[in-house]
């Protein structure tokens, strides 16, 4: 009786554990912007601010530049500096495809292979001035923008819109950039 009575408490115990991470990452908003140009999205888009993660820890100066590939896909270079703005330079080469073209705004993007993982511009300036970019997940978050800064008003704009769809803008780093 006593083990059926363990296996009812961690059943339990695994339950509430696993509805509580569920809800959270359900809990947060990851709707996609309805229209997104391909051609206005190209070019150097610099990055503001992101949750922290392996693949840029430590990444100072970071840009993004995207061109269209001869075979429709796009060519993503990620460009930044170890520690410093005159630190070494690391760059990554990848591709993103738009997998379904009724939501252009749902890219995959890969730096390896064929392993693509989630690319959501979630907002985007009707100017094509800074995005707001996520994924299925609520662990990948950055705001990009054209320029190396953003005004302060901007950036509080942001991090608002960002908490009402549920993020935790207290995750974000802000990405020293070089001067404008």
């Amino acid at each position: 009786m006593q083990i059926t009575r363990r296996k009812l408490f961690l059943l339990i115990v695994l339950t509430t554990i696993l509805s509580t991470c569920q809800s959270q990452n359900s809990m947060i908003d990851k709707t996609v912007v309805k229209d997104l140009d391909i051609d206005k999205y190209l070019g150097t888009w610099y990055e503001i601010a992101r949750f922290d993660h392996s693949f840029e820890r430590n990444l100072v100066g970071v840009t993004a530049n995207y061109s269209l590939r001869s075979d429709g896909k796009i060519k993503v270079i990620n460009r930044g500096f170890i520690n410093t703005l005159d630190g070494k330079v690391s760059e990554a080469i990848g591709k993103a495809k738009i997998p379904n073209p009724k939501q252009p705004s749902k890219l995959k993007v890969s730096f390896f292979w064929f392993f693509y993982a989630d690319y959501f511009v979630l907002e985007l300036d009707n100017n094509y001035q800074w995005a707001i970019i996520g994924s299925s997940s609520d662990k990948y978050l950055w705001i990009i923008a054209r320029t190396p800064e953003i005004d302060d008003k901007l950036y509080s704009k942001l991090l608002e819109i960002l908490k009402n769809r549920g993020y935790d803008v207290n995750k974000l780093i802000k990405v020293k950039q070089v001067k404008s």
